[in-house]
């Protein structure tokens, strides 16, 4: 039988950052989970959503490598492209030809790494809320763990 507290970990620390009100907010859920062994990063993105959908994914990369949660390896990086792509198309019924805006977080814990995503959909004060979700799994690399963030 195989364990999913490593998936489960990483999955909810995304969705605890993503769900952040503020940047202080985040920081503070950022510093708990390192403390847990658990990394993350995280961005703010909103526009309309049809032409959004590469540059929330190459965000959602570029912050994971900007924050050490990954190498740069095409590997590492098409992990965090892929949970991020399934994050996105997991509210693409909600948002198309709408505008969004949230927050993108990514976290690793360990092998697994989980992008989660929570916007805002729709026009001007009319929002409908969205969550979506998305995981992989890296082979372990040196990225990731405690000694490469005392580095930087």
């Amino acid at each position: 039988m195989f364990s999913e507290t490593g998936s489960r970990d990483a999955v909810t620390a995304a969705i605890s950052v993503a769900i952040t009100k503020d940047r202080q907010t985040e920081k503070n859920v950022q510093a708990r989970l390192k403390g847990e062994g658990i990394l993350t990063a995280a961005v703010d993105y909103g526009g309309e959503f049809i032409p959004s959908v590469t540059k929330m994914i190459e965000r959602a990369v570029v912050a994971a490598k900007r924050e050490n949660l990954i190498l740069d390896s095409h590997a590492e990086e098409g992990a965090v492209a892929g949970a991020a792509r399934e994050a996105v198309s997991q509210i693409m019924n909600k948002a198309l030809g709408l505008n969004i805006g949230g927050k993108i977080a990514i976290a690793r814990c360990g092998e697994h790494i989980s992008v989660a995503v929570f916007f805002g959909i729709g026009l001007l004060h009319l929002n409908e809320m969205a969550v979506g979700l998305g995981h992989r799994v890296i082979y372990r690399s040196d990225a990731g763990g405690e000694e490469n963030q005392d580095e930087s």
